[in-house]
């Protein structure tokens, strides 16, 4: 799994890690029982301090989207949070009530937005 961080963002770096590791996870690009990377060797590949990868890591298993498994590893959690059909449609809400907010702030209608939505989707097939 790629993670890709952007130091100039006004998310803080173990927020965009964590955002990434959450998605791949819900995603299913990321399976219960697959290994993720040690912190310090994900630091070193994306050239940040080990305890920001901790961080990550630490919030993440609160949430209970991985487990530290102590001298074998960190690991997807058999059953992450997330998966279920009312989160999916939960996360699918927010990010349609995100998208309204900020067509609202462009002077764009919800006819607008209808439009775009099926000209990508009509582009993804």
């Amino acid at each position: 799994m790629h993670i890709a961080i952007n130091a100039s963002a006004d998310l803080p770096i173990y927020r965009q890690i964590m955002r990434q590791i959450e998605e791949a996870i819900l995603g299913g690009r990321l399976n219960p029982g697959d290994r993720l990377k040690s912190h310090r060797e994900l630091s070193e590949e994306l050239v940040v301090a080990p305890l920001t990868v901790k961080k990550s890591y630490d919030e993440l298993e609160a949430l209970g989207y991985i487990e530290t498994q102590r001298g074998r590893g960190t690991f997807v959690c058999a059953e992450p949070p997330g998966r279920s059909k009312s989160d999916k449609r939960r996360r699918v809400e927010d990010a349609a009530r995100a998208m309204l907010a900020q067509a609202e702030s462009a002077g764009m209608g919800i006819e607008e937005v209808v439009e775009i939505l099926r000209q990508v989707n009509a582009g993804q097939k």
